[in-house]
């Protein structure tokens, strides 16, 4: 008898637990709230947009979905809003952030966590905490990126220099690299056009970019005029 009248109290138990969890995951959610938090969301979400174009070269497709990305993710806390629902969501959803298909830089990793940052707050109700965020980060974005460059990055070349197979490479250009050039190191050497020239590759820090020109004039002069190729190095540390 004992057992038979502890079923039904554990039954109203549970539908008990059960429609708390359902109160407090349930919200009067108005349509001028919904209206005016979407707004504010896509507002963020252009100006997110506009500011991660700003000296920076982006797919047309990235900065559509980095524009509406706080929309999607304020509609997402809006409807499971609740302390619950609200976790496991911004968990799900900023380990997608991470874990994607193709890899991306540090800037657009960034840009793609505050426009879900916006997102959730606009989401939760908190207005001018998102409008706060967008633009202390992107004034401070801006302010950075029209610092100068201080690492030297802009000073770091490839260069590949064309030479006759008659020449002997090594030390070829020491005394050009010691008068334009903070240090040079060859990377490697390879035979082009059927083994008859050899193609030097080196990394090369110039002192500065103005000296640029007159290093592949002299590089020019000694190597027969044949093709000399200076370009950007990869840094290799850009993504994340």
């Amino acid at each position: 008898m004992g057992d038979t009248a502890a079923g039904p109290n554990m039954n109203k138990e549970g539908l008990s637990v059960l429609e708390s969890i359902l109160n407090e995951t349930t919200s009067n959610i108005t349509m001028v709230h919904m209206a005016v938090c979407t707004t504010v969301s896509l507002a963020l979400g252009l100006i997110l947009a506009a500011v991660h174009m700003y000296r920076n070269q982006s797919s047309r497709s990235f900065l559509m979905t980095l524009a509406v990305l706080p929309v999607i993710v304020q509609m997402v806390i809006m409807i499971v809003n609740g302390n619950l629902g609200t976790g496991v969501a911004v968990m799900g959803a900023f380990s997608l952030v991470r874990f994607r298909s193709l890899p991306g830089n540090a800037r657009e990793i960034s840009s793609v966590f505050l426009a879900m940052a916006v997102g959730l707050a606009t989401g939760m109700g908190f207005i001018g905490i998102g409008v706060f965020m967008v633009a202390v980060v992107g004034v401070v974005t801006i302010l950075l990126l029209m610092v100068p460059d201080m690492s030297g990055q802009l000073l770091r070349k490839e260069l590949k220099v064309t030479i006759p197979e008659n020449l002997d490479y090594t030390g070829i250009f020491d005394d050009i690299f010691q008068k334009y050039a903070k240090k040079a190191d060859m990377i490697r050497v390879r035979t082009v056009n059927m083994g008859s020239l050899y193609e030097l590759c080196y990394h090369v820090e110039l002192k500065s970019q103005e000296v640029e020109k007159a290093l592949l004039d002299e590089i020019r002069c000694r190597n027969g005029n044949l093709t000399v190729v200076c370009g950007r190095l990869d840094s290799g540390n850009e993504n994340l």
